[in-house]
């Protein structure tokens, strides 16, 4: 982040990011009503070869998942 690395004064980043970063200090959020809703989707391939593929996928959405996603900042829809 150029901000972090003091090249640049202010940033626009996501939510996660600013929180990820150590140096980085948010100075103010958008109002969640000024954007549509911030998604992260996840697919598995229908041809996959990969078995671990559906349980990962599987993984994302279980209570140690979420509970990693909120510490990193990011909110869940049910």
């Amino acid at each position: 982040m150029l901000v972090s690395r003091g090249e640049a004064p202010l940033g626009i980043v996501y939510g996660s990011d600013a929180r990820a970063e150590p140096k980085v200090r948010v100075v103010a959020t958008f109002p969640a009503d000024s954007h549509d809703a911030i998604v992260y989707p996840v697919a598995a391939l229908k041809n996959s070869s990969n078995a671990g593929t559906a349980a990962f996928v599987q993984w994302l959405g279980s209570k140690p998942a979420r509970a990693i996603f909120v510490r990193r900042g990011f909110s869940l829809q049910d």
